[in-house]
């Protein structure tokens, strides 16, 4: 069956020259991005309940943008001044291209992995001696908490926000030929909103091990896996298959 109609489940790209825009021109297919799931802060009462005093952390973990906007957010609503002595370990370049949004780059101390966590632990290592502050969200992998408490580092995880599901009642009369997902709490927020959903022609995309899980463990059958060795991105994926579908 031909691929007219994609569903990324997630935010639209502010980039110009996206993947997702490029694959929309070139193979001649309507992408739509609706976020299956979306972010809510916590309030500083939740933040102080989990025993949380930033005033008693010298460094501070950062694996997302919205690890970043929520501590500058707590720190704001608890009237915290932000020493600037604080030193800052941001899991990629991205994260710690954000942070300029708060703090004046080349005056602070902040570390940057490559990529993935595993390869911010070196850094984390170098400085075992800091008392280290983990904002993050209600889901986090196992192996962040897992590989600090390996480094035998003091550390604390904060809850400063949490992955909530979005309403999606608008799309119940709307059929795509794909849907895409990233993660298993995309695949849990379509069964919420549609507990009663059948694939039927609906080709399923998907991205990373647990969101497959996640997906067979709903009974949906992926039909585009994404990364793989010959299709590192998820756009990636979505053009090989598109080609031979739509070739037919």
């Amino acid at each position: 069956m031909k691929v007219k109609t994609i569903l990324v489940s997630q935010p639209e790209p502010k980039v110009e020259n996206s993947p997702y825009f490029e694959l929309e021109e070139k193979e001649k297919v309507k992408i739509d991005f609706i976020p299956f799931i979306h972010v809510e802060g916590v309030d500083a009462k939740e933040v102080r309940q989990q025993k949380v005093d930033l005033s008693q952390y010298t460094a501070i973990i950062l694996t997302s943008r919205n690890s970043v906007d929520h501590f500058f957010r707590i720190a704001e609503e608890m009237r915290f001044k932000v020493p600037d002595t604080l030193k800052y370990f941001c899991q990629s370049e991205a994260v710690a291209y954000y942070l300029q949004k708060y703090v004046v780059y080349r005056k602070r101390k902040i570390y940057v992995g490559k990529r993935t966590f595993q390869e911010l632990t070196p850094l984390i290592k170098k400085y075992k001696n800091e008392k280290f502050l983990l904002p993050s969200s209600d889901k986090l992998k196992p192996e962040i908490p897992n590989t600090l408490d390996t480094l035998k580092v003091e550390w604390k995880q904060a809850i400063f926000y949490r992955t909530v599901v979005s309403d999606l009642s608008n799309l119940r009369d709307v059929f795509y030929d794909i849907l895409v997902f990233f993660s298993p709490s995309g695949i849990k927020s379509l069964f919420e909103n549609f507990p009663d959903f059948k694939q039927n022609d609906t080709r399923i995309a998907v991205f990373g091990n647990s969101t497959v899980k996640a997906a067979q463990d709903h009974d949906l059958v992926v039909n585009i896996q994404a990364p793989t060795p010959e299709t590192p991105s998820m756009t990636m994926a979505l053009q090989k298959y598109i080609k031979e579908a739509n070739k037919k």
